[in-house]
């Protein structure tokens, strides 16, 4: 058994700065990563960093661009990020530095309550956790809801929060939407016979607009990529499935017969954006890297046996679309030559096959606390009393599903594959309280939330963004070491002492 004052469940970004600000604080930490890599999405593929306005960034977030520019020899901000397995080696020096104790392939088993506090997590290995404070800083909110900590997934009913921009879309024309007459059936191009789908498309009827579907945003892998000599070239899977991109092939047909065929970087994100000649390749337009099919609506609340297959089906769909594009001949020459210039990069994700160990999970579950921040709260750029971070990237909810429907053409309905869910609304700085870290009192006084906060879907989908995690993380781990050193309950937190803390370690709480 291990004792700490602080236990911080998820080597994410985020919980590597809730476990060093509060090891910096004098607390006794752990961390319990159910995998075996440090970081999440940080170190996981994502290494073009979405910021915002640099004003709002503070604390543990700009500690982080510091390192990395120092460890390149440039300017902070010169790189758009750091390559996958140096953000890895910051964020593991970091724990190393602070003398934590980290704990690998520790997948969560059960938790033990007593009364209103948790009192230990059990592990797969048979391991036992103690600590007087703990943090969830996964991204699926595992131990809060382990906990019986309330939780929502997914997309409210636009009457919930009063939100102009809740619950299910109404398709429109735009980059990320599937182009029209691209029918949805195998056996019709026409879209006129209604007959078995084509694979990628989610088979269910779309529920009224801006009702709340429980739809999730897409899932993905943010591929890192490279054009060095000793890159590794796009493998044809064992398992590969030519019929599994007809989509893809009716797509490019169509953007040929409109002479609208983009270069190759312009569908996964292929420009050198990172050190070493690297790029972060990411979800762009409406065939990508991001599964469709509604995998991610199940993936939240799945047992962790299903969680592994729906993650091989993201990892594979990412390995076949990269072979997809290099080699298809359905994909114009132009976009083969291009992609044929890339492979995998041969010092990144050695034990993984070269391709990233972390799914790009977006949203998850979300905390249901007292206070729950909606899109206006965002939009007005409101100021909480008890403000812990800034949050400023644009609401940004990715596509969340690729559907059918009829459109009702002269002289009968043709069916159409629409892609739904996607808008991008600017926001100006706003701040997040600390109140959205912490349940409800009767429900739990020692865990606190650095991902899976208390937030609306559209609200989560800007304040979603690794650097927001990072400054979330040290808020949870700074306010984690004053309730543990000081035997109260995370609720009962002086704001104002925890404000104090975070604006003497670099944290911004105005701009």
């Amino acid at each position: 058994m291990i004792d700490a004052d602080v236990a911080v469940y998820a080597a994410t970004a985020s919980g590597v700065c809730a476990a060093v600000s509060a090891a910096r604080a004098g607390a006794r930490v752990v961390v319990i990563e159910p995998g075996r890599h440090i970081g999440g999405m940080t170190s996981g593929g994502l290494g073009y960093t979405d910021i915002g306005d640099v004003r709002a960034l503070g604390g543990m977030a700009a500690e982080f661009r510091v390192a990395v520019a120092e460890h390149y020899g440039v300017a902070v901000g010169h790189f758009a990020g750091p390559e996958p397995h140096v953000a890895e080696e910051i964020l593991t020096r970091w724990l190393d530095e602070a003398g934590i104790t980290v704990i690998l392939d520790a997948a969560l088993q059960r938790v033990e309550m007593r009364g209103d506090r948790l009192h230990a997590v059990g592990l797969a290995d048979g391991g036992t956790v103690t600590a007087e404070v703990f943090i969830d800083a996964s991204y699926e909110g595992d131990l809060l809801a382990a906990a019986g900590i309330p939780c929502a997934v997914g997309r409210e009913d636009r009457a919930l929060y009063g939100e102009r921009f809740a619950g299910r879309q109404e398709p429109a024309p735009g980059f990320h939407a599937t182009p029209p007459w691209i029918s949805p059936f195998r056996d019709d191009e026409s879209g006129r016979r209604e007959g078995a789908l084509l694979p990628q498309i989610r088979n269910e009827p779309l529920a009224e607009v801006g009702a709340g579907d429980g739809g999730v945003m897409s899932y993905g892998y943010r591929v890192c990529l490279s054009q060095a000599p000793d890159r590794i070239p796009f493998r044809r899977r064992e398992g590969y499935d030519d019929a599994h991109w007809e989509l893809g092939r009716r797509i490019f047909a169509d953007a040929e017969r409109r002479r609208e065929v983009h270069p190759a970087g312009r569908y996964i994100g292929l420009e050198p954006n990172l050190p070493g000649g690297k790029a972060d390749g990411n979800s762009l337009g409406p065939f990508s890297l991001s599964v469709l099919d509604g995998a991610a609506w199940e993936y939240p609340t799945a047992d962790a046996d299903r969680r592994e297959e729906l993650r091989l089906h993201h990892l594979h769909h990412a390995e076949d679309l990269l072979w997809f594009l290099a080699n298809d001949p359905g994909v114009p020459a132009s976009v083969r030559r291009g992609m044929q210039a890339w492979g995998l990069p041969s010092d990144e994700f050695a034990d993984t096959g070269h391709l990233p160990h972390q799914l790009y999970v977006r949203e998850a579950r979300r905390m249901c606390s007292d206070t729950v921040l909606t899109e206006h709260d965002l939009r007005q750029g409101r100021m909480p009393h008890d403000v812990i971070a800034l949050g400023s990237y644009h609401l940004d909810i990715r596509e969340v599903q690729r559907t059918w429907r009829w459109v009702y053409e002269h002289p009968e309905p043709v069916a159409m594959v629409v892609t739904e869910g996607y808008l991008s609304v600017p926001v100006p700085v706003y701040g997040i309280g600390y109140s959205a870290l912490v349940p409800p009192r009767e429900r739990c006084v020692n865990l606190i939330a650095s991902v899976c906060v208390s937030a609306s879907h559209v609200a989560f989908s800007s304040i979603r963004m690794e650097p927001q995690y990072q400054m979330l993380g040290q808020a949870a781990g700074t306010a984690a070491a004053i309730a543990a050193r000081g035997g109260i309950g995370v609720q009962e937190v002086d704001t104002a002492l925890l404000q104090d803390r975070l604006r003497q370690a670099g944290a911004v709480l105005a701009v």
